[in-house]
């Protein structure tokens, strides 16, 4: 398979079903933070982790793809079948969150983002994931699976929020708490 195809040299691009859009189209803006995203937590899964992390790491990303096509999905004019996301993906999360989270001392405070890169990178995900969140929800709610993709953007963030406390602690770093001047 040919990388170029030359078809977007003009500024456009072909979604699944093959309706071409503009770049800078809101569906493509989305998918392509999601794809900036999924770029990023590779990131982290290529660091040196503990191998319950890095599965789950690969679960997402996996998720991640899956969202990616449900987003650049022309309903109007296609009828292919696609993979989809369920509500367990979204349990999987919250499950994987709990758990870290029994380990963690309760926060009292924002925390600073940094400490060591690996919780640095987890830090950018997560701000990614917001943006893609934002993103998504400016597209039309006829979107395919739209409220669960919401869902899963907001409980990712949540869990890559908790991963940087839980490599924080595993990593012996510093997690430094916001102290707003007066």
């Amino acid at each position: 398979m040919k990388i170029y195809t030359k078809k977007g040299d003009k500024g456009t691009t072909q979604l699944l079903g093959g309706k071409r859009v503009k770049k800078n189209n809101l569906r493509i803006d989305a998918y392509g933070t999601i794809d900036e995203l999924n770029s990023h937590i590779g990131l982290i899964r290529d660091q040196n982790i503990e191998q319950q992390s890095y599965d789950m790491l690969i679960e997402i990303q996996d998720r991640l793809f899956t969202i990616g096509a449900l987003l650049a999905y022309d309903s109007t004019s296609n009828k292919m079948k696609l993979p989809l996301i369920d509500e367990k993906d979204v349990n999987l999360l919250e499950n994987e969150i709990d758990k870290m989270n029994e380990d963690l001392e309760v926060m009292k405070s924002f925390i600073l983002p940094g400490g060591h890169t690996i919780v640095s990178y987890c830090h950018i995900a997560r701000c990614i994931c917001r943006r893609a969140e934002r993103l998504v929800v400016e597209l039309p709610e006829t979107t395919l699976q739209f409220n669960l993709i919401l869902k899963y953007l907001n409980r990712l963030s949540d869990y890559l929020f908790v991963l940087s406390r839980f490599l924080t602690k595993k990593l012996n770093a510093n997690e430094i708490p916001w102290n707003p001047r007066s």
